[in-house]
């Protein structure tokens, strides 16, 4: 099925997300790990690639970033990511597009959040719909 590319979507979990749509979620260096899994394959044959995560990791430091630092899983092939403060989409010119925040939530929070480069069309923000 996977190899095949007869797989649409995919939605998995991150440890980093570039601006570029190159996600991490593997290995961690100096970390014991058991294996890459199935991740690889997911992000090289779907066409349509949703990450969810937190959008900090547990110092408080952004996920979302400029460029991975860990080892990438995929190059250029996050659509979009939907974390614990906002809903964002991967431009094809590179950067996180905002499109909904979470309740409560504030854009400047995101923005204090967010290392890698956050575009925001709209002055207006909608909150996600529970």
């Amino acid at each position: 099925m996977i190899r095949g590319k007869h797989v649409q979507l995919t939605v998995l979990g991150a440890m980093e997300v570039s601006e570029n749509g190159d996600i991490a979620n593997w290995k961690i260096p100096g970390k014991m790990v058991k294996g890459m899994g199935g991740a690889m394959d997911l992000v090289a044959s779907a066409e349509n690639i949703i990450v969810a995560m937190m959008h900090t990791n547990k110092k408080g430091e952004s996920k979302l970033l400029e460029n991975c630092s860990l080892p990438l899983t995929g190059v250029n092939c996050v659509k979009k990511i939907v974390t614990n403060l906002a809903v964002l989409n991967i431009l094809p010119s590179g950067g996180f597009e905002l499109l909904e925040r979470a309740p409560g939530v504030t854009v400047e929070e995101i923005k204090s959040a967010t290392k890698g480069k956050l575009i925001i069309n709209s002055s207006e923000i909608p909150e996600m719909q529970l």
